[in-house]
């Protein structure tokens, strides 16, 4: 079944708060609408030059057979079929401006629905009810942990600030089935599927009972359970490995798809290009969910890209693609349960882009004061997910504030708990550094191992006391 082009738009400006930081002007959409790709042999281009001066049909040849008058027309290259014109055009760029793909919302901003949006995957009242228990569970593990690590107790950690609804409202929309690739703000979405406040604790503090057994730096998370790709710190490295995942469930006819979050400073690098192509040509079903917050650290959306964002790109490979917007968790839900039905349904890619803002600093290395201006900041802050979210489902009659203060104040609780029995557990053995690699451990690894423990035995003092060197 396709899907319509946009029923309605709602004009106006896309929010921002700073015109330095502002994303670019967007018009909302209450229509789940999908802007696609077309192959160059296909109809659609054929039909692009169709009229005016720069129609194939000027240069067709006089009194010629159909045949030749055809070839006039266009060329059958090896790169697909493509009309011929004989006007002299340039596109794109300054010479072919355009309106931006709209943005898909059922929310306004103050969290009311909107009439007449489209909700074809609308949410019942038990999972709105998790989906927004799992944003305050978001908030509160990443307020307390952020300032578990300002107290020293463990060295790194990132906040999902702002983009809650984008992370968890997707997730809602997968299935366990589904193969998951994160970059690094995505702990939303791993706490959909069950990873709980004492798993994340275990991981940041690298204790023994942590998957990596502290061989990896904090929020690294990873869940082979829950199908959730161990995290790597190099940008964009997921984007092909996804495609690869999404291919190998197509191989094997599994009705699953292969989910992959990135930044908008992430899709600037080569494998965001390479990931793409190779999805379109292989016809692999993945979903690419773009996070736009605005900021690739220190650096504005601005200054990544000139075109229409990071959806303009979609088309362009062939691939089907909804801009939302990532502050509305029913429209990111809605998005991603359809975009999910094309991918299986086509057996091919789906190219996502959440708007939104990243509200904290890009992480405990960071202070953003320093490139954005406190106004913005605070403008944002109060166009908080979690808060709109939370008066959509009041209004609904599915919620209420005494049970939102019970939440808040369990949710605290565990997380406090869950900190201090993971920092309490021992650390995993010094020999653990070689082990999960290899079945049967190989020579040159041995010899590591035991010149790192002579080393270790001439120099105690260089390995952290509560390591046991054993």
């Amino acid at each position: 079944m396709g899907l319509q082009r946009s029923l309605s738009l709602i004009r106006g400006a896309y929010a921002a708060a700073a015109t330095k930081s502002s994303l670019f002007p967007l018009e909302w959409s209450r229509a789940v609408s999908f802007s696609t790709g077309v192959e160059l042999h296909t109809s659609a281009l054929s039909n692009s030059t169709a009229s005016g001066s720069g129609s194939s049909s000027a240069i067709r040849r006089r009194g010629g057979s159909s045949k030749a008058q055809e070839e006039d027309d266009h060329m059958e290259f090896p790169g697909g079929k493509v009309p011929f014109t004989p006007a002299l055009e340039f596109r794109g760029g300054h010479f072919t401006p355009h309106q931006p793909i709209p943005c898909y919302r059922t929310l306004d901003s103050g969290g009311a629905a909107l009439e007449g949006a489209a909700a074809p995957h609308d949410l019942d009242q038990e999972t709105a009810v998790k989906l927004y228990q799992t944003m305050v569970a978001l908030q509160t593990v990443d307020t307390i942990f952020y300032e578990a690590q300002r107290q020293g107790r463990f060295s790194f950690y990132m906040t999902s600030s702002g983009e809650e609804a984008t992370a968890v409202g997707s997730a809602a929309a997968l299935t366990l089935d589904d193969v998951v690739f994160s970059q690094y703000r995505e702990q939303g979405v791993l706490m959909w599927r069950g990873f709980s406040f004492k798993d994340m604790a275990n991981q940041c503090f690298g204790n023994m009972h942590e998957q990596g057994k502290g061989r990896q730096m904090p929020i690294h998370y990873g869940s082979r359970e829950l199908n959730f790709h161990t995290i790597s710190s190099p940008l964009a490295t997921q984007l092909p490995h996804a495609v690869g995942a999404a291919y190998c469930l197509k191989l094997d006819k599994k009705p699953a798809v292969s989910a992959v979050y990135f930044g908008e400073g992430a899709a600037s690098e080569g494998d965001f290009h390479a990931a793409l192509n190779f999805a379109a040509t292989l016809g692999a079903p993945v979903l690419f969910i773009c996070r736009n917050n605005g900021w690739a650290i220190s650096t504005p959306a601005t200054e990544q890209y000139r075109g229409d964002g990071i959806a303009g790109r979609g088309p362009s490979y062939g691939i089907a693609t909804i801009r939302v917007d990532g502050g509305d968790a029913r429209a990111m839900y809605n998005a991603t349960a359809e975009a999910r039905a094309v991918a299986l349904r086509q057996q091919a890619p789906v190219l996502i882009e959440a708007m939104s803002y990243r509200s904290g600093h890009h992480s405990t290395s960071d202070d953003s004061s320093r490139y954005r201006a406190s106004e913005e900041m605070r403008a944002w802050r109060a166009r908080d997910p979690v808060s709109r979210f939370q008066r959509w489902l009041l209004g609904q009659g599915w919620w209420s504030e005494a049970q939102d203060a019970e939440l808040r104040q369990a949710c605290r609780k565990e997380v406090i708990k869950a900190l201090q029995t993971a920092q309490e557990a021992p650390k995993a053995p010094l020999s653990d550094l070689f082990t999960d690699v290899y079945d049967e451990l190989p020579p040159h690894l041995v010899e590591q191992r035991a010149e790192l423990f002579d080393f270790v035995a001439r120099h105690p003092d260089v390995c952290p006391a509560d390591i046991p060197v054993k």
